[in-house]
């Protein structure tokens, strides 16, 4: 897969981001190309190797369609989970990496439906909080409106099956 110079993508578990430039550097006597990735949240640099891209799960943007049926996901799905917080950290962390937003909404969505019912660990608070700022980044991005618009998206969806919108920690 190759992405041009200004694109969108997604970096899995750290967000969107956007290819600034594409160089090259000699390692010994071999060349390696470079995406040069600058990553939205919290304008992080990232280099990731051409050879690499499949490897990290590089990909472009949702479609918007797509960002539909995440929507109507998180309006009537039903996600489960195991009931040990270890096990459930474990799944939701390969989740996470998996990188397809329909995944990170799976997340989002078990961890808010968990905390409506006790409290979280550390860690999957953390979880819940990339999670949603994953989940309201792309939906942004892949429907071309604000991040407060975005967040009204998935808060009317998560309202439809009763579930608040988790506040930013």
């Amino acid at each position: 897969m190759t992405f041009q110079v200004g694109e969108k993508v997604v970096y899995p578990n750290h967000g969107v981001g956007t290819i600034e430039n594409i160089s090259s550097r000699a390692f010994g006597a071999q060349q390696e190309r470079f995406y040069l990735l600058r990553l939205s949240p919290n304008s992080m640099t990232v280099m990731v190797p051409f050879s690499h891209v499949t490897d990290v799960g590089l990909r472009k943007v949702t479609k918007c369609s797509e960002i539909t049926r995440v929507l109507n996901y998180l309006a009537a799905g039903h996600p489960c989970c195991a009931q040990d917080w270890k096990d459930r950290f474990k799944e939701n962390s390969d989740r996470m990496k998996g990188g397809s937003l329909l995944e990170i909404a799976e997340v989002f969505k078990a961890l808010v439906m968990i905390q409506t019912s006790k409290p979280l660990s550390f860690r999957e608070k953390k979880m819940l909080e990339r999670s949603r700022s994953m989940l309201i980044l792309e939906t942004s991005v892949a429907k071309s409106v604000t991040e407060p618009d975005a967040i009204g998206l998935i808060a009317k969806a998560l309202g439809k099956c009763g579930l608040p919108m988790p506040a930013a920690l």
